[in-house]
């Protein structure tokens, strides 16, 4: 059943309430993090407030160990898994004699290279770079992903505080509300002058062009539509617009989209929670420590240096100087005279060592220590050395690295192939694909460091293999080589185009076989030819060379 716009906007106002309740217990946890690891991120003020954008939000921070650690985790998930200099995804197919069918990985190729071109020359990386930042620290991130006329794609990472989620029995999000200000210019020129309210409508005709508004904009389950008609009111997920204050029967626009268009990946989850844990909030009691032994070390050196001072009474009403090279004329100098009130020798260097210690723990919790990893290893002296260990710390990230390829990455990639075939930019798909998935892997460094527990038997096995040959040549017989190379070059990503198929190697060694029995058998041909001339050109006597001798002639 359709709903009026009335009964749309309410139904609306009424979950985005119920959503606000359930995240009213996170909302005090993401603004201790936001205070203290990433003071310019996140939407917790009031609309009111918002127009104090430029203010100085670090007040609470006197050591930023927490921040650049955080950047550290959000610069090493970007390089290591969604690197924009290298390829980090490939597209493959379920059936592996149908990715040796002609013009398969062909196609599969073409396709994967359009897509990485669409992500260079749109704005993800950048909304990647953000929504790595945001999960680390807050333990959710949203990503909006619309479709653009000049760039096919354009996304909207959103920070936290300004959205709201709800998830499907299966724990996957398939709802977001959020919040954004728009100037009275920006909602005419996107919804246009009779969509909006009277009132922002006024203000237009008025030439208030630089007013803000605050918008809802709803993304659920379109759970009423009409599955028999294909109108935009009717898709899978229903998109609502509208102002939030004033119009209350108004709606600025109802559309829909075929698939779930914001990726939402959370760091850690618990139970049936919508929103994840983070190493952040891990970090978070360190943080505030290392704020207060940093505080209190700031206060022995002050304390050191600039010691609060005692002098006689006589000296009130006279010049006295603490600054350096500066003369204090005293009455008598063998009496109390100018000086220190007392003397203190705070233990600064076990301050010292408790900063460094809490520093250690913060960057630990954000896996600095694992992204930094090779420029730490000063007591490593062999390349075996360094693989073991880079193996040890990648097992930590096992799991992160699994919640981002199902909740981030398998459903960014899914969208942008949707709007790139709507836009006629992915190539004709061959006949042997027809009425065929395609199927997503990654070949990112984190994720090839994942793999190369399996790259690394796999050399030690040819390795043995080679070894035992040496004293029985046999044992090769149960290696094949061809498959080892397949297998081993599919673990490291290698395009499909820089590996030979099966087929045509094999008919490439009958070939080379074939040339091979011809020269043997023109070498053969040759010598032969060359005895018969030298033995016709030895006498035996009679009248008869030594060839017709042979011959009986």
């Amino acid at each position: 059943m359709t709903l009026s716009d009335g009964d749309l906007r309410r139904h609306c106002e009424r979950r985005m309430g119920a959503l606000d309740r359930e995240r009213q217990s996170w909302f005090q946890h993401w603004r201790e993090l936001s205070d203290h690891i990433l003071p310019r991120r996140g939407q917790f003020l009031s609309f009111a407030g918002q127009g104090d954008r430029g203010r100085k939000l670090n007040g609470k921070m006197l050591d930023s160990t927490g921040t650049l650690a955080a950047r550290t985790l959000a610069s090493g998930l970007m390089s290591g898994v969604t690197s924009p200099a290298r390829p980090w995804f490939r597209l493959t197919v379920g059936d592996p004699a149908l990715a040796q069918a002609p013009g398969v990985r062909v196609w599969l190729d073409r396709v994967q290279e359009a897509m990485l071109r669409v992500f260079a020359r749109s704005n993800l990386y950048n909304a990647l770079a953000t929504v790595y930042e945001e999960l680390g620290v807050f333990g959710s991130a949203a990503l909006l992903i619309l479709e653009d006329d000049e760039e096919i794609v354009r996304a909207w990472p959103l920070t936290v505080g300004e959205y709201w989620l709800a998830s499907s029995d299966r724990q996957v999000v398939n709802t977001l509300y959020r919040e954004f200000p728009l100037t009275v210019f920006q909602l005419v020129e996107r919804f246009g002058r009779d969509a909006v309210s009277p009132l922002v409508r006024e203000q237009y005709d008025a030439g208030t062009w630089d007013r803000e508004v605050m918008v809802v904009h709803a993304i659920e389950p379109n759970e009423g539509r009409d599955l028999e008609r294909a109108d935009n009111r009717n898709m899978a997920f229903r998109s609502v617009y509208y102002e939030k204050t004033g119009a209350d029967e108004c709606l600025l626009a109802v559309s829909g989209f075929e698939s779930f268009p914001a990726m939402c990946p959370r760091w850690h989850l618990v139970g049936n929670d919508v929103w994840g844990r983070s190493p952040g909030m891990d970090a978070l009691p360190d943080v505030k420590g290392l704020q207060v032994l940093q505080k209190r070390f700031g206060q022995a050196l002050e304390k050191m240096v600039n010691p609060p001072m005692v002098a006689p009474p006589s000296l009130r009403n006279d010049t006295a100087s603490s600054l350096s090279g500066a003369v204090t004329y005293v009455a008598d100098p063998t009496g109390v005279g100018f000086r220190p009130a007392y003397q203190i020798n705070p233990p600064l260097n076990h301050l010292a060592s408790a900063i460094a210690d809490r520093q250690r723990s913060i960057q630990a919790a954000f896996y600095a220590d694992l992204f930094l990893m090779m420029s730490q290893l000063d007591d490593v002296r062999s390349a075996t050395e360094i693989v073991e260990r880079r193996e040890e710390k990648m097992v930590m990230l096992g799991p992160v690295l699994e919640r981002l390829h199902d909740e981030l990455l398998d459903p960014l990639i899914k969208r942008v192939f949707g709007l790139m075939e709507r836009a006629g930019q992915v190539p004709e798909l061959p006949p042997a694909m027809a009425g065929t998935g395609v199927g997503i892997e990654y070949v990112s460094s984190l994720a090839q460091a994942q793999r190369s527990v399996a790259t690394g038997g796999i050399e030690r096995f040819v390795n043995f293999a080679g070894r035992a040959a040496a004293m029985k040549p046999d044992v090769l017989d149960k290696l094949d080589i061809d498959q080892t190379v397949d297998a081993y070059g599919d673990l490291l990503g290698v395009p499909a185009r820089l590996i030979v198929s099966t087929d045509k190697a094999t008919a490439a060694r009958q070939q080379r076989a074939q040339v091979q029995q011809q020269q043997m058998a023109l070498q053969a041909g040759q010598a032969m030819a060359a005895g018969a001339e030298k033995l016709g050109r030895v006498d035996v006597g009679g009248g008869k060379n030594a060839l017709q001798a042979l011959v009986g002639r």
